[in-house]
């Protein structure tokens, strides 16, 4: 299909294709540098992915960080992203995600409506590693009044950080609260909570936290910029010229094909292949193909397929942003995140078995899940657990519902081998088990996996204990929790330049086509450096395409542009 200059509907100078945090980054960025910029959003609500999230950004030296602790040396985070990522990344990668986070972050820092906070010991993933932070790099956007986004305030995407009677909770208040039965701050933080929602029911304030108040507070600064956002609008088609350079896109908006011209070219931010089953039954691991997702529903891989149809390369295809979760009963994915440090607990296989630190990294700790073919695995604890510490949204002390133990998620039994019969293992197996990890748990030492040895275990674990990840699993009746393979989104994408442009197979770059985000293949390659390592790097590599957008124009062909499929 051809399509002549008198086709076009609406003429950009940069179009972004996705609302969450790398394209809205793109497109502040795209602004500040005098560029006419557009962001298309497939859904009705804005903010992907990113929305939904909870808000963690870590970009190393950014303003929050060095006005509090004097910032890290560059070399040392060299390192230890050139350690995580084991050479399956190009050095030039790392050095631009380096070297642009601080100075996209100073650019947001100049906004009023940008306000970040540092969750100081929030470790690093891997801080034990050259380079590691035990006491965190992540930052995190301080709540928003989303009243302030006025007409926009409707069509913004809800998170699940938001409790009843408008209680909000930001990661630290999270952390504090999954202490509320053993430690003063998680007593302090309740009482914070309870003020909170008194003082809600007066100034009826409309208080976000995590990602969406990061996407709340994007879109004001994109809002200032003037930078329209169009809503229900759908990437159909890539547009090149006769030399395969990308001018613009066709899109579906509300029903409507709308042709939209890019003169300096199109970032595609559309997220990963999270809910495409044909996808994931090509590229995942077949324990991983199931769609145990928490990402957004939009998130079909609509980028990733476009620039396959251009000839570009994609890699880390068979990864994702793992996380174990719980199938709520309503169909919700539940992940678990500081569940996993609960310390009268274990998560045994099939054959009831430990089979890795149960308090490791999410992406780690299902990577050796699917590598050993553990899928489901089984969430073990006992009576004490239950009344200490949350689990799945369920509040200490509090039951499970009913709908969990029909659904066969939650099983409860009064001894360990009624248990074990319930969920299909091995009685004698998941006895001997127990047994080992309460011996572990007296001396403070877990021998076989190190469960509690680093600081990021340690972080949600029970300060109280002299190993916070462990204690004794001994009071009946005892639970099991169906734990499954779940992600975050998936990781693997179209291969980008350090300029975020998209490459072919031959390492050339395809002339106006950029991308970002889990529609890329990750920066962090199979790693996860820390809390946020998703946002930061799409917020960066949008930064950066929309730079290098300014400063080069598209060598364009005479000759009438084409649609590419």
């Amino acid at each position: 299909m051809s399509v002549t200059e008198q086709d076009w509907d609406a003429t950009v100078d940069f179009l972004i294709v996705g609302s969450g945090g790398g394209g809205m980054s793109a497109g502040i960025t795209a602004a500040d540098l005098g560029l006419d910029t557009l962001i298309i959003e497939k859904g009705k609500k804005f903010g992907g992915s990113t929305a939904i999230s909870g808000g963690g950004i870590w970009i190393p030296n950014a303003p929050t960080l060095t006005r509090r602790d004097g910032g890290d040396d560059p070399n040392a985070i060299r390192r230890y992203l050139h350690t995580l990522t084991k050479g399956t990344v190009p050095a030039a990668r790392i050095e631009a995600y380096v070297d642009a986070g601080p100075k996209l972050m100073q650019l947001l820092d100049r906004s009023p409506h940008m306000k970040l906070y540092w969750v100081k010991g929030y470790s690093d993933y891997h801080p034990e590693e050259d380079g590691g932070s035990a006491l965190g790099r992540t930052i995190e956007c301080k709540p928003f009044d989303t009243r302030k986004l006025k007409e926009d305030e409707q069509f913004q995407r809800p998170n699940s950080m938001k409790g009843p009677l408008g209680l909000w909770v930001t990661s630290k208040d999270y952390h504090d609260l999954a202490m509320v039965k053993r430690t003063w701050a998680g007593r302090r933080a309740s009482m914070v909570a309870a003020w909170r929602v008194a003082s809600n029911m007066v100034l009826r304030r409309h208080m976000s936290t995590g990602g969406r108040a990061l996407v709340a507070r994007l879109r004001m600064v994109l809002k200032d910029a003037g930078v329209p956002l169009w809503l229900r609008t759908s990437m159909t088609e890539l547009v090149t010229d006769a030399d395969g350079v990308v001018v613009g896109v066709v899109a579906d908006r509300a029903g409507e094909t709308v042709r939209i011209r890019a003169r300096r070219g199109v970032l595609l931010a559309t997220g990963g292949f999270d809910h495409n089953q044909q996808m994931r039954d090509q590229y995942l691991p077949e324990l991983g193909r199931a769609n145990v997702s928490a990402g957004a529903r939009e998130n079909t891989g609509d980028g990733i397929r476009a620039g396959q149809g251009l000839g570009a390369a994609v890699d880390l295809m068979d990864d994702a942003w793992w996380m174990p979760s719980v199938f709520h009963p309503m169909g919700a994915v539940i992940p678990l995140v500081s569940e996993r440090c609960i310390p009268p607990s274990v998560i045994v296989n099939a054959r009831g078995e430990r089979f890795t630190n149960e308090s490791s990294p999410y992406v780690n700790f299902v990577h050796d899940q699917l590598e050993g073919g553990h899928v489901p695995a089984w969430f073990v604890m006992d009576t004490k657990a239950k009344n200490r510490y949350p689990f799945a949204q369920v509040l200490p002390n509090m039951p499970f519902p009913q709908g969990f133990y029909d659904s066969g998620v939650v099983h409860k039994a009064d001894t360990l081998p009624e248990l074990a019969a319930a969920i299909g293992v091995p009685a004698g197996a998941l006895v001997a088990t127990i047994e080992r990890f309460n011996g572990f748990a007296r001396s403070g030492k877990d021998e076989d996996f190190g469960r509690g040895d680093s600081a990021y275990d340690r972080y949600y674990g029970d300060p109280t204990m002299a190993n916070p990840n462990m204690d004794e699993i001994v009071k009946g009746p005892f639970y099991a929790i169906r734990c499954e393979a779940g992600d975050l989104g998936t990781k693997g994408g179209l291969v980008c330049d350090e300029n975020s442009r998209v490459l072919r197979g031959d390492g050339s770059a395809i002339e106006g086509l950029y991308a970002t985000g889990n529609t890329t293949a990750s920066v962090m390659g199979n790693e996860y450096a820390g809390a946020g390592a998703t946002i930061g790097p799409s917020m960066v590599f949008g930064y950066l395409a929309a730079r290098y957008a300014a400063e080069h124009e598209l060598s364009l062909s005479e000759s009438a542009p084409v649609a590419s499929t």
